[in-house]
């Protein structure tokens, strides 16, 4: 892969705390369908940034002072019709940045029939190709290639738990044989299920059209996805969540411990659902027990 666009962004990094804006492909985005960038972005009246029509994703790319060699790379949420980039995304990058981690806040494509041959697999080829970038430059940041994680929030979180129990599979081309396996996965208030019972149907309509088949269903049902291998799962959600049922949480967990896949859970007994880095009813700051973790694990 050539290296021009990162490495030219890591110039301009140099060794101090940076933020960076690159395209996630450097040549044609596969299984795209040309036409005109509609892309839009808006901050409502609740400080959230929400980006629209995303046709051209990008890696955005955090760098600390200090770096204690892990990356963490951050899939926003938005019911795969918006990506939420502030609250899931920069804010978060930030405050990883300030305790040492590189960051990477990926602008993954949406599912729209309009712009992709297959939308189901759209989010999934961007998440493949974000880490299969972090990794194959992971050295040249001063980084560890066998210490990327990835965090999702939300839709976001059936994004990374995709990836992390669909790794095994490339959408993308990959030439050099790169892992697409993460090294970790920390899932926040996740969407996890497209089953009917506890499932997320919006995000599910979405990704899969108003009537996917059952095998599409049970494909995406990540919880029915679990493998001995799965990457170790940090979990954090709120028990009062009426968007997403925090059954996603606690089934996911019990999937990975059946395989003996080490994962923690912490749950809030409110907060409901989106609330990003500070749950205002609680003192807990997830995060921080996020990032110790983090440092214990790897």
């Amino acid at each position: 892969m050539r290296l021009t666009f990162l490495l030219m962004a890591l110039i301009t990094c140099g060794t101090s705390s940076a933020q960076t804006v690159i395209p996630l492909y450097e040549g044609p985005i596969p299984n795209s369908i040309p036409g005109p960038d509609q892309e839009t972005s808006e901050k409502g009246a609740d400080s959230i940034l929400r980006i629209s029509h995303v046709r051209t994703p990008t890696l955005q790319i955090f760098l600390p002072r200090k770096p204690n060699g892990t990356s963490v790379i951050i899939f926003p949420g938005g019911g795969y019709s918006i990506v939420a980039g502030s609250h899931e995304g920069t804010d978060v990058a930030r405050r990883l940045t300030a305790l040492g981690f590189a960051a990477f806040v990926v602008k993954y494509r949406l599912p729209d029939d309009k712009i992709m041959v297959d939308k189901s697999i759209g989010p999934l080829q961007d998440a493949e190709r974000a880490i299969q970038v972090v990794r194959e430059n992971a050295e040249r940041m001063g980084l560890k290639k066998n210490r990327i994680g990835i965090m999702g929030f939300s839709a976001g979180g059936h994004l990374a738990s995709t990836l992390g129990t669909h790794y095994d599979h490339a959408y993308i081309p990959n030439p050099s044989g790169t892992s697409l396996r993460p090294d970790f996965m920390v899932l926040v208030y996740p969407v996890i299920s497209f089953s009917d019972s506890i499932g997320h149907l919006g995000s599910r309509d979405n990704l899969l059209g108003k009537n996917p088949t059952d095998s599409a269903i049970r494909a995406f049902s990540n919880e029915l996805q679990v493998t001995d291998d799965t990457p170790p799962t940090y979990l954090v959600a709120a028990k009062d969540d009426d968007v997403v049922k925090v059954a996603n949480t606690l089934d996911f967990a019990e999937a990975l411990r059946q395989h003996h896949v080490p994962v923690e859970v912490y749950l809030y007994e409110h907060g409901g659902h989106g609330f990003g880095l500070h749950n205002r009813t609680s003192d807990v700051d997830w995060l921080s027990l996020v990032a110790e973790w983090m440092r214990h694990r790897h």
